[in-house]
């Protein structure tokens, strides 16, 4: 039962992407525990998360590097089954949930406390994930709700981690019903009792939800954005031999997009081989088709300097850039990532552990960056957006004039657009939208594309603002502030993961505005950390237990 709760789960998650698998999963983890404590317990609960995790991140067997991936998909698997292991160890422990296993009577109260306690362990176990060893919040389970769109309005004030706590809570709801129907099969109505209160709760947060997808401006200026995705394979930019070729095709692709008009073009994480300020052909090649085009540009390039690291003896540290480049042909601005892969771009305890890189396909590592570095951009007035009453083409063409139109961003490199809290870091109240650069052709064709688009959903409502995606090989789109994906990017074949340009219209504020802060881009995770205000006394008293436990035993 828990192999098929855990397997369940990964298919709530896109890939398969049936979302309402969530909402029972973590009952069906709970009643595989039935009846157990301590360290079986655990162990059912380490089981269902190995099987959720080994299905969910298949896709890092797609790593076209031989040997290693099959050890890292294990290694990684195992260690996040840890999470949902330790979650059935302490709810096993609630008074609520503890008393309806053993099967001792117990008051509405307590199971309804004991329902509201295991979401908010979970949460909180949630939000350990995403910072212990760097982090790795990547299949929080509430993501897998990110087509649900008035449900996830929520995360404007509470984070993804209040989508997690009612998908949690109403399948922990479902588990109680499920036991009152079972100790007492003549009270039909026995059940409904258990659910009333989460039934509320998705009510008011869908009526919260509704409202806040009717909030639109369809009278704000735009900026037009171009996406190249080239669709490079892994293998090819590993191997020097090709750099020369895939940035042929880099161009040749942008060239092509530039018979239409644009405002700014976007290329992905790495899709620049050679570092384009040491690099002559390189710099010369960008920065002429910014110039020649009179078009701004962000590009993702390696970078490096002098170390700033004395025991580094000499060695230039090495980052993982985006650059700003002008429409005179300027590089203006750079951001180097702050937040790194572990194995990926950087080896943990090298210093002390030498061998360690011999199991990873890298040799060496990346820095990190040490500040947010926003792109500031000026373009002369764009026609405004088409309106719903579709004026005149005359009109629809006319300029606007007025003030030219400054643009402020910020980008996100890889992965960095899976942290909740670092993202928030990014956006101001003068930011007009956010630009993720990443490479997914690591992992093939498979499922991470979405999956880490399921996750910018997120921090697109958590921050109330548009979210650009440049992909190397999909899931390239733009987000709006609602989490609807408006715009994805398809090859002529229909597929997310081909080559191609795609041009988009994206909504900026107009001189002078501001864009009114989420109450979660203000307070961040506040709902999180009051689930671990809730969840750390339950694991001091289970750990006080076994201490005392222990002592009896001696």
């Amino acid at each position: 039962m828990a192999i098929g709760a855990g397997l369940l789960l990964a298919a709530a998650f896109p890939g398969i992407g049936i979302a309402g698998l969530a909402w029972v999963a973590p009952a069906l983890i709970l009643a595989a525990a039935h009846g157990k404590t301590g360290g079986d317990a655990f162990r059912i609960g380490y089981v269902a998360g190995l099987a959720q995790y080994l299905a969910s991140l298949y896709w890092l067997l797609l790593i076209p590097v031989t040997g290693y991936p099959i050890l890292g998909w294990i290694a990684l698997s195992a260690y996040c089954a840890l999470y949902p292991a330790t979650w059935v160890w302490l709810v096993a422990k609630v008074p609520g949930i503890r008393c309806q296993a053993s099967g001792i009577p117990e008051s509405w109260a307590q199971r309804t406390a004991g329902s509201l306690a295991g979401a908010a362990i979970w949460v909180a176990l949630e939000m350990v994930v995403g910072r212990l060893l760097s982090g790795f919040p990547w299949l929080l389970i509430g993501n897998s709700q990110f087509h649900l769109l008035p449900l996830i309005q929520i995360a404007s004030v509470a984070g993804v981690y209040g989508v997690s706590f009612l998908v949690v809570w109403v399948s922990l709801s479902l588990f109680s019903a499920a036991v009152m129907v079972l100790r007492q099969p003549t009270l039909r109505q026995a059940w409904l009792s258990e659910i009333i209160f989460p039934l509320a709760a998705l009510a008011a947060v869908f009526a919260f939800g509704f409202g806040r997808l009717r909030e639109t401006n369809t009278d704000q200026p735009t900026l037009r954005v171009t996406f190249i995705q080239p669709s490079i394979p892994q293998t090819m930019i590993w191997d020097e031999k090709e750099n020369a070729t895939r940035f042929r095709l880099l161009l040749q692709l942008t060239t092509a997009a530039l018979t239409n008009r644009t405002d700014l073009i976007l290329w992905p994480e790495a899709a620049v081989p050679e570092k384009i300020r040491y690099d002559e052909d390189t710099l010369r090649a960008v920065t002429g088709i910014a110039a020649s085009n009179h078009v701004w540009m962000i590009v993702g390039s390696d970078d490096v300097e002098p170390s700033h690291d004395p025991t580094r003896s000499g060695d230039p540290d090495c980052f993982n850039s985006s650059f700003l480049v002008s429409p005179d042909g300027t590089l203006m601005a750079r951001y180097c990532k702050r937040y790194l892969v572990i194995f990926g771009e950087y080896i943990p305890l090298i210093r002390w552990l030498p061998f360690v890189k011999w199991f990873t396909p890298i040799t060496g590592g990346f820095a990190s960056g040490d500040k947010v570095v926003p792109f500031e951009l000026e373009r002369q007035p764009l026609a405004r957006r088409e309106s719903n009453q579709q004026p005149s083409d005359e009109k629809r063409a006319a300029p606007e004039i007025g003030a030219p139109i400054r643009v402020k961003t910020a980008t996100l490199i890889c992965f960095e657009d899976v942290f909740p809290h670092h993202v928030r870091e990014y956006a101001q109240d003068d930011t007009d939208f956010l630009i993720n650069l990443t490479n997914d052709g690591w992992f093939g064709e498979g499922a991470a594309q979405w999956q880490h688009a399921a996750s910018a959903a997120f921090r697109a409502v958590e921050n109330g603002l548009p979210l650009l995606r440049c992909c190397n090989n999909g899931l390239t789109c733009w987000i709006d502030p609602q989490g609807r994906l408006r715009q994805v990017f398809r090859d002529r074949t229909g597929s997310i993961y081909g080559a191609g340009v795609m041009t988009a219209q994206i909504p900026v504020l107009s001189p002078g505005e501001t864009r009114p802060r989420t109450f979660y881009n203000a307070h961040g995770d506040w709902f999180g950390w009051l689930c671990v205000a809730v969840a750390a006394p339950v694991l001091l008293a289970r750990l006080s237990r076994l201490r005392r436990r222990k002592e009896e035993d001696v």
